[in-house]
């Protein structure tokens, strides 16, 4: 299985509760805001600790609160593209590629499909919206991880740079292979994108 994610966390007055076994391509968390499907994803990136539970990715457990597993962020190997792109401001594209490729460097040729060579000289701020986000994507990827999470990556995009990043996604999902765990709202996202969808409500 990709994802084996059996997790129970309260936040304040709101309970999260997830039972999911999915195997690869993209599962879909599919909710109402506030529904919890962000904290999810960061529980499997580690940035958040379940209450209790137990959650596995490509057959390698991350996290099991019953036998004291609860793996470091940096030994993960999550790919966590946030709502907001969160690209350093004060680094051009190619140093924020460079970050998240570490010493080993960036392979381009691996990330050619995000069509972004002719942005790495550019500053963060001069990007749009489906820019910035297809770098946040490369950035991701350059890590080399063995999965990858992506929190509402088509918010506040046109319809042409929906597109396009949907294109991306549909290209990780069908080329790549790589698991993706995404959290969206929008049905028609779900619907196109998903290989499953996991509904969450209030």
């Amino acid at each position: 299985m990709s994802f084996e994610i059996n997790v129970f966390k309260r936040l304040g007055e709101s309970e999260i509760a997830l039972d999911l076994s999915a195997g690869g391509g993209v599962t879909i968390l599919f909710g109402p805001s506030g529904a919890g499907k962000t904290s999810v994803l960061n529980m499997v990136a580690g940035l958040v600790r379940p209450d209790r539970g137990r959650i596995r990715v490509q057959d390698e457990t991350l996290f099991d609160a019953a036998a004291g597993i609860d793996m470091p962020v940096a030994r993960r190997r999550a790919g966590y593209v946030f709502q907001e792109a969160r690209l350093f401001p004060h680094m051009r594209v190619r140093g924020n590629l460079a970050y998240g490729a570490g010493p080993g460097g960036v392979d381009m040729a691996g990330i050619a499909f995000l069509g972004i060579d002719h942005l790495l000289d550019r500053w963060p701020l001069s990007l749009s919206g489906g820019e910035a986000r297809r770098v946040a994507i490369g950035r991701a990827l350059v890590r080399d991880p063995a999965f990858l999470l992506l929190d509402e990556p088509l918010s506040s995009l046109d319809a042409a740079r929906r597109e396009d990043i949907q294109r991306v996604i549909e290209h990780l999902r069908d080329v790549v292979k790589l698991p993706v765990l995404m959290v969206t709202h929008d049905a028609g996202e779900a619907e196109r994108l998903g290989t499953r969808i996991v509904p969450m409500g209030r």
